[in-house]
């Protein structure tokens, strides 16, 4: 028999009699859903199948396996795919083809190529084949702002290019356009308007349909495609070519009939009919906090279960394909791959060819050095394949086998032979090696795992194969362990709530060690900016850490105290961050948050100091706490015009949440000094809190709750940093303004969620969470944290959690896959530290 789901996600039949029995039956009743033939208890927004840091992260963004590619957290596909043979019928159990193009006129990713351009505003005939642009100038394309990658410098306003390309012939067929801009764009063929949007593509190519008409205006000869892009603010860019579609080749065999998914903490797992054959799909990422060698070894394991569903015996070949996307930033990069053997491990290596070695920073970005890895047991059944992508009509034939090329598949075929009612395996796994994962302050440093001396991938891959039974039963222990420890704290919908944050949280970082030794756990703002060791991001993220390790957060302060000790840092108060992924050479977001992270980096230390019974962490950054602690009692009470976490909504003045968080560092401040028998100082500052924390009640009193500001009458927010006050035990606010504030948040809520504040009505999940803990009674828990799971599985944004939406339509305002949701354990962490101290 099949392994039964996992706990907290199970997948129900409507019918208690058993599927397996009416199989042939339903086939078809099944087969015409148009999206899956089984019943679900819930999905999450993605589901998580390989899950290791930010670059080494794929999802599925369908409920079914088969419908969709496969794809890193930004989007860009990232294939896996997979198929069964059984008696000769092939059937496709995972993965959709990914799209590819055939270049008409090569963007810069592909070709050098050379544009006439002005950044003075042009007569309006410009975009006409006859306007005379000789006294334009000529520049190699990407134009923009980023000296790393744009070849022609453009920071200005606006730009406009003039491309002359020659065709020896007119493509036949739907013509797309691919084409970076940032930010306002129009493009022109002949003088005919091609396309036109607002906004910019994020660092990536889009590809969007050309007007038909003006694409009509080809000819052989000479054609010119001329584009406008407005630079309104932030980043600037432009490229620009023409492409067509590949229809891919028939041939991909039935579509597998999916029968459940779940998840847990660390596995997802699928359950398919394929004609006689049951088949079920487990991935498992064993990122177990407390085992930081396992955690940081970047290898997942895909293990396939087959048994008859008949009682007959069925030939069964499996063949499973990794594309070489998963080793480069945009498919027009070069790869090489081969074929190797280590020990009983026969591996498939893809890599790029160029290896541009932390050559790159910025967020919408996927790595392209270093090398993906695809491996299985060795043995006779075994086949390898390095094919071209889209070559294969049948999965299971021969194809003609290539060791360079763009977007290759890295395959294997395994015959399992007859199959029976006994179950049989095959194991396969998937791993990367970045080489160098972080650049900090000028040195480039190793991943965790790559430390050791004799340290290499193919040694991984085959330590991970060795210890594959060890790992899934200490997986399967945590998983279990998590889950019910969830439910005791606020119930399943909580549970499933931790359940999705647990491996997207750890995966939004890196883990390596300083120069000096220290631990450093690196997280990248995905989909927000992009920056390293953001504090207030690693604010939000700490009680999963906490819980589970509270040397993760460490390495999550250890860069930040460093910045600042060193004298690179020279301001009275903490660092935003250590710089833009992965180059953490110095801080380069905008403006600091003086107040925010000041506040953060002083109660994250007081929770360390909390979760492992003694201050000796703070005790090593004592005159660096005490100086952050004394400009949070000059500047944090009242707080000038300056941004806080919740930056996207912009300055605010005399913010009371943001007070709020300074008397709360404050008061953490002084619960540390009386933690290293510095009774005095502790009286002192506690006593600065208490006189604060009651001066904020009086200030921003509004009756039936507490304002957004000390100066705004009628508006409100969420006071989320209060939270602390009650997790560390400080006692600084009265029980009676958590009791007001969480009576009147609950006549705000909408369908998806609390608002923010008064201003707008999009939230944040990872606050609701911490507001939700604030509560003095479980069913005022519940109430809260309800709407956010209803978000979390009935979005219609299909993208790993996002932690920023709109709570009247539940749809992604910004920000996906961050680290943030590690918020989501607060509710865990207190009733630890209050079973901890009674």
């Amino acid at each position: 028999m099949m392994p039964a789901c996992c706990p907290g996600m199970k997948i129900n039949f409507r019918f208690s009699i058993s599927l397996r029995l009416f199989s042939l039956l339903l086939f078809a009743v099944f087969a015409s859903l148009t999206l899956s033939g089984f019943a679900q208890d819930y999905h999450p927004p993605a589901w998580p199948l390989v899950t290791h840091d930010p670059y080494f992260s794929i999802w599925s963004a369908t409920d079914t396996l088969s419908s969709s590619a496969t794809r890193h957290w930004t989007g860009a596909s990232q294939g896996l795919q997979g198929w069964l043979k059984v008696d000769g019928r092939v059937y496709r159990f995972m993965g959709a083809p990914e799209k590819t193009y055939t270049s008409i006129v090569k963007a810069s990713d592909e070709q050098i190529y050379y544009s006439k351009y002005t950044e003075s505003t042009p007569g309006a005939t410009w975009v006409n084949p006859d306007f005379p642009d000789s006294t334009w100038k000529k520049g190699a394309a990407p134009f923009g702002d980023n000296q790393q990658e744009d070849k022609t410098r453009w920071t200005s306003h606006d730009i406009w290019i003039r491309r002359s390309f020659d065709l020896t012939s007119v493509p036949k067929g739907p013509l797309l356009l691919k084409l970076q801009h940032d930010d306002n764009a129009e493009v022109y063929l002949h003088g005919r308007l091609a396309f036109a949007a607002k906004g910019w593509t994020s660092g990536k190519y889009i590809y969007v349909p050309i007007d038909s008409i003006a694409a009509l205006s080809l000819h052989r000869g000479t054609n010119l495609l001329a584009v406008h892009v407005e630079n309104t603010a932030g980043g600037a860019k432009l490229d620009a070519g023409i492409v067509q579609e590949v229809k891919p080749l028939k041939g991909w065999g039935t579509t597998a009939l999916q029968t459940s998914a779940s998840m847990n903490a660390t596995q997802t797992t699928y359950t398919f009919t394929c004609g006689a054959v049951d088949l079920q799909l487990q991935f498992t990422s064993p990122l177990l906090a407390y085992d930081l060698d396992l955690m940081s070894r970047p290898v997942s394991y895909i293990n396939a279960s087959i048994q008859s569903n008949d009682g007959k015996q069925h030939r069964v070949q499996i063949s499973l394909a990794a594309s070489s996307n998963l080793a480069v930033n945009t498919p027009a990069q070069e790869v090489a791959a081969s074929a190797l053997r280590s020990g009983n491990l026969q591996l498939l290596k893809a890599g790029t060819t160029a290896q541009p070695v932390l050559q790159k920073k910025g967020d919408d970005l996927r790595i392209d050095w270093g090398y993906c890895y695809l491996g299985t047991e060795t043995g006779k059944n075994v086949q390898t394949r390095i094919s071209l992508a889209g070559s294969q009509p049948d999965p299971f034939a021969a194809a003609p086998q290539v060791a360079k090329g763009k977007q290759l598949n890295l395959q294997f075929i395994c015959d399992l032979g007859q199959v029976g009612a006994a179950a049989r395996e095959q194991l396969f796994l998937l791993g990367y090696d970045e080489l160098y994962d972080v650049q900090y302050f000028g040195q480039n440093l190793r991943p965790w795992w790559r430390l050791r001396a004799d340290a290499s991938m193919e040694n991984e891959m085959k330590h991970a194969l060795a210890e594959y039974k060890v790992v899934l039963n200490h997986c399967v222990a945590f998983n279990r362990q998590l889950h019910d420890d969830a439910v005791r704290a606020g119930g399943e919908e909580y549970a499933r709530l931790c359940e999705m944050a647990y491996r997207q949280s750890i995966a939004a970082h890196t883990l390596t060690k300083s120069p000096d030794g220290e631990i450093l756990f690196l997280s990248k703002e995905n989909f927000s900016n992009g920056s390293v060791n953001t504090v207030d991001v690693t604010y939000p993220s700490a009680p999963l850490y906490l819980l589970y390790n509270p040397a993760l957060l460490k390495g999550m302060l250890n860069g930040i105290f460093y910045y600042s000790e060193s004298g690179r840092w020279k301001q009275p108060f903490a660092a935003h961050d250590l710089g833009t992924y992965p180059i953490a050479n110095g801080q380069t977001y905008g403006e600091g948050m003086p107040v925010e992270e000041s506040a953060n980096m002083t109660i994250l230390a007081a929770a360390i100091a909390k979760a492992e019974g003694n201050a000796d962490y703070a005790k090593k950054h004592w005159a660096t706490l005490t100086g952050w602690t004394d400009f949070l009692v000059k500047e944090g009470f009242d707080p000038a015009n300056q941004l806080c976490t919740d930056d996207f909504a912009g300055h605010l003045a005399r913010n009371a949440n943001l007070s709020a968080k300074a008397i709360v560092a404050i008061g953490a401040y002084g619960m540390m000094a009386g933690m290293l028998g510095d009774t005095a100082t502790a009286a002192r500052y506690h006593g600065i809190a208490k006189d604060m924390a009651a001066r904020w009640e009086t200030m921003c009193d509004e009756g039936d709750h507490y304002a957004l500001t000390f100066d705004k009458g009628g508006s409100w927010s969420q006071k989320y940093n209060i939270v602390w006050d009650k997790v560390l035990g400080l006692q600084l606010f009265r029980k009676e303004v958590l009791e007001k504030e969480i009576a009147f948040y609950l006549t705000k809520q909408n369908t998806f969620g609390l608002p923010l504040d008064s201003r707008k009505t999009y939230t944040k999940s990872d606050w609701i969470l911490w507001t939700a803990v604030m509560a003095g009674k479980q069913d005022d828990f519940l109430a809260l944290i309800h709407p956010v799971y209803k978000f979390a599985t009935e979005t219609s944004s299909r993208v790993p959690l996002s932690d920023w939406h709109e709570t009247t339509n539940g749809k992604m305002v910004g920000f996906q896959a961050r680290s943030v949701v590690g918020g989501y354990f607060m509710k865990l962490l207190f009733d630890k530290f209050s079973n901890a101290n009674p």
